[in-house]
């Protein structure tokens, strides 16, 4: 794609971005931009994921001094026993948290029109599909699909930052449902759901696969979901 090509998309992008038509009834998006989307945001679940690898299985202990003594003794195992100098590590996630808030404002912007305006992965993955030929599909599965990964972004939120979210919970009830100086949090449920999450997003990038959408149709068929969208209803499981 040469350079004046290129530029003369801009205008175009910034109008349209990855809709068909944004005044249209039913809202089509051009799935080349939404797995180009989903490989720049690909690098959120991969970081959170060895956040809570390092968070669950690291170490909980940091030695400070500067020598490990050999104490020349042993316990009832056979162990041989050191002195060290250590500290027990506290954790910071205030990064970790503003990157969750990056994805689950990435998340909910991309259901609208009027919010993907101030979305920068659906600007740049728009103007990067401008080279290639377009292939609509309705809105409607995909929002089902990034509200799953929103409720997988809000558990981590949760878990990073259970204080806070217990706060809020007791302000509302009037009462301490929550407690507020340990994590109530299972730890393999974030750890799960991110690698989860991780896996998803792998999917809808490589192999154009969106396990969200799969299961949108999958809820229609079965009548749980009264979408009346004709192209919703009739997804294909063999793409």
């Amino acid at each position: 794609m040469s350079l004046n090509k290129s530029f003369g998309y801009i205008p175009e992008v910034f109008k349209k971005l990855w809709f068909l038509d944004p005044d249209a009834d039913t809202l089509y998006i051009n799935d080349i931009a939404v797995r180009i989307r989903a490989g720049l945001l690909l690098i959120i679940p991969l970081y959170m994921g060895l956040t809570l690898y390092e968070a669950v299985y690291g170490s909980h202990w940091i030695v400070t001094g500067n020598a490990i003594r050999d104490t020349f003794t042993t316990d009832f195992d056979d162990h041989i026993l050191y002195s060290v100098e250590a500290i027990r590590r506290t954790l910071d996630y205030s990064t970790q948290t503003m990157v969750l808030w990056f994805a689950l404002f990435e998340m909910l912007s991309g259901m609208f029109v009027f919010t993907s305006r101030f979305s920068p992965t659906v600007l740049i993955s728009s103007f990067l599909a401008k080279g290639h030929a377009p292939v609509w599909k309705p809105l409607t599965p995909k929002r089902f699909a990034w509200s799953i990964g929103a409720s997988f972004i809000s558990v981590c939120l949760i878990f990073f930052n259970p204080d806070v979210f217990a706060g809020w919970v007791n302000w509302v009830l009037a009462h301490d449902v929550l407690p507020t100086t340990r994590n109530y949090l299972p730890k393999w449920i974030p750890l799960v759901l991110v690698w989860v999450c991780l896996g998803f997003m792998w999917m809808e990038t490589v192999l154009g696969f969106c396990v969200g959408c799969k299961v949108h149709s999958l809820l229609v068929k079965v009548g749980l979901l009264k979408e009346e969208c004709e192209a919703c209803n009739n997804l294909s499981w063999n793409s």
